[in-house]
């Protein structure tokens, strides 16, 4: 199957679950920055599950062209769909892969998006290929890209104690003078996370450091809630 052929098929077989109230409801909550079929998430990923066993998955030299398909198609529900593919083991072990995962980072961009490809395909590429972090994050920084950047901030978000806490802290100090929502929220979600394993590093570091009452009452939120429940 072409990649053309894989993108139309996908889309065929995504349209019979289309509700038109649901999608309403759900572009009105996106802004309306995306067209929707309307399906609910849990339906979505068994839509997705039942395609693949029939179609099988984009051959692994095909897969940046299929997914630049993909995300030119409307309909949102379809760019989860091949997200979602696109973080399968096989794909990750590619050295050129962190390509695609930022031109999809950098079009069609919002968080239901950028926060998924972040944690789920940037995190696990970076950890496979651990002597490009410094060079991928620092690309993403210096684009000036909000997106790319909050990715910077986020693409840790799994790695629990694995977390390279210098790394994380630098480029939350460059960061914390943003006005940026998308940022500051970033912020405190990445703190918040790497509470759950060093709670001590991020009350240290939140009271040495300027944050925005917003990344901060994030990213004290998990450390605040044990305290008051002892």
């Amino acid at each position: 199957m072409t990649p053309t052929e894989y993108a139309e098929a996908l889309q065929a077989f995504f349209a019979p679950f289309e509700n038109s109230y649901n999608a309403g409801r759900m572009s009105k909550y996106m802004l309306n920055k995306f067209e929707f079929f309307g399906i609910p998430s849990p339906l979505r990923k068994q839509i997705t599950g039942q395609f693949t066993k029939l179609n099988g998955i984009p051959v692994h030299d095909q897969l940046d062209e299929t997914v630049k398909l993909i995300w030119q198609m409307p309909q949102r529900e379809l760019h989860y769909a091949i997200m979602e593919i696109a973080s399968r083991k096989v794909y990750l072990a590619d050295d050129e892969r962190i390509h695609l995962f930022e031109w999809m980072i950098a079009n069609q961009s919002w968080w239901d998006t950028v926060d998924y490809i972040a944690s789920n395909l940037v995190g696990p590429w970076l950890f496979r290929y651990r002597h490009m972090t410094g060079e991928v994050t620092s690309h993403f920084m210096q684009s000036g890209n909000l997106w790319l950047q909050r990715t910077v901030l986020l693409f840790q978000l799994k790695y629990k104690r694995n977390t390279d806490q210098d790394l994380l802290y630098r480029y939350i100090k460059e960061l914390n003078s943003s006005k940026e929502f998308f940022i500051r929220k970033a912020i405190g979600w990445a703190l918040r996370e790497y509470s759950k394993n060093n709670p001590s590093s991020v009350l240290e570091f939140t009271a040495n450091t300027e944050l925005s009452p917003l990344s901060r009452r994030e990213a004290l939120k998990v450390i605040l809630k044990k305290q008051n429940n002892e």
